[in-house]
């Protein structure tokens, strides 16, 4: 605990070894926890080909070693840990792992995955990634003119089924309801039934997944007649949903309904200097490649909230007198003419006064913690406590009596 990171990644998939990687490129000390190997779930994925630039037999386990090193080449550390407890709020937060380290931190970047809902199948974890699978996304051209069968009935597992149809020969839908029901949207159902592509099983749930090195064939059960049936397939897709890994999250950082990190388009959570990428992220599509492009931005959402909270907190809270604080934009023609007043208002007295100057777009988080909401806004600060302010146009004389002479 006597090293305090600038910014410490919790999770190194694919959008914790990014963020890993832009912030040591930054020139911050940064450091990523992970418990397992580095890459997450992408390490485990014997086939990834959408990953762009990696299609010659590259593996998901040989993608995610490239973004460790890369991340380590600009000197990001990689500890080992399972992460159990963390303390996000004030401007230094702490890590807690099950083995009892405590790591400390200006920013965190939670990046904790989530994982395909399994319904602990027989034969479902043995041939993971052998024909059974969770993305059509990712996995579909591996099925090209093969028999596939899907596993959940929602919005996304229709989406998908017909998606597969593109590369399958035949999708089959396994439905635990009556023949002609469907938890997904109404106009999906309409669609899906007329397919030509997809066949149904109704009244039914998945039983088995059987083969040795790749799916061979499953067992499907009737829930009316008990009857199991086996039927020959390449490949089983399950459809019923993912989970968030952010149990440890919850009471910490906003999530939404499902458990998912709620953020913004930088990825700022709603606690200041932590932010949340990748798979546990509240988002549209969950892949590498949009892993990646979160950890980058958050990395880099990071470096400005430090070097911004750097600026104030040497040219105002530390400052040796008192200090006028002055929030402007070039585009605001009267701003420039109040910085004009308070620098000849600051001169006449002779260093009894300091003078900052921040410009409202490149220091939103500072303006928002102060609520300046009027171009030009001044506020008086002495040994770092506000003292007063004023919002809105003002003249000298009103400075000098916001200052007390």
């Amino acid at each position: 605990m006597s090293e305090i990171y600038e910014v410490l990644v919790v999770g190194g998939g694919p959008g914790g070894l990014a963020a890993g990687m832009y912030g040591s490129r930054a020139r911050l000390k940064t450091a990523v926890i992970e418990k397992g190997r580095p890459g997450g779930q992408a390490a485990s994925t014997m086939e990834l080909e959408n990953y762009p630039g990696f299609f010659r037999e590259s593996t998901g386990p040989d993608i995610m070693k490239e973004f460790a090193a890369h991340a380590e080449k600009f000197g990001t550390d990689i500890l080992k840990g399972t992460v159990t407890d963390v303390q996000l709020e004030g401007p230094i937060k702490t890590v807690k792992t099950s083995t009892g380290e405590e790591y400390q931190a200006h920013c965190v970047i939670l990046s904790p995955g989530a994982e395909p809902r399994s319904l602990n199948i027989t034969g479902e974890g043995k041939l993971r990634g052998k024909g059974v699978s969770y993305c059509a996304t990712c996995d579909a051209d591996f099925f090209e003119e093969l028999d596939v069968v899907v596993v959940g009935n929602g919005d996304a597992a229709i989406e998908e089924a017909m998606y597969l149809c593109k590369f399958a020969e035949s999708v089959t839908i396994i439905v635990i309801h009556d023949e002609g029901i469907l938890d997904c949207n109404k106009a999906s159902a309409e669609k899906a039934l007329k397919h030509p592509k997809l066949k149904w099983v109704w009244s039914s749930v998945l039983d088995e997944i059987i083969g040795d090195e790749l799916v061979e064939s499953v067992k499907i059960k009737n829930i009316k007649t008990n009857e199991i049936t086996e039927m020959e397939t390449n490949g089983v897709f399950f459809f019923v949903g993912t989970v968030p890994k952010t149990e440890f999250l919850k009471g910490k950082v906003e999530l939404d309904g499902q458990g998912y990190i709620v953020t913004n388009d930088l990825m700022e959570t709603n606690i200041p200097g932590v932010y949340g990428v990748g798979d546990a992220r509240q988002k549209y599509l969950r892949q590498v490649v949009t892993a990646a492009a979160d950890g980058a931005i958050a990395a880099v959402a990071a470096e400005k909230y430090l070097a911004e909270l750097e600026t104030f907190r040497e040219q105002v809270l530390e400052c040796p007198t008192p200090v006028l604080l002055a929030f402007w934009a070039p585009q605001v023609e009267a701003s420039i003419g109040a910085i004009a007043t308070l620098e000849g208002v600051v001169e006449a007295q002779g260093g009894k006064v300091a003078l900052a100057k921040l410009d409202t777009y490149r220091n939103k988080k500072t303006s928002a913690n102060y609520q300046v909401e009027k171009v030009p806004t001044v506020i008086f600060f002495d040994k770092g406590e506000v003292k007063g302010r004023i919002d809105g146009n003002f003249t000298a004389d009103d400075v000098k009596k916001l200052i007390g002479v």
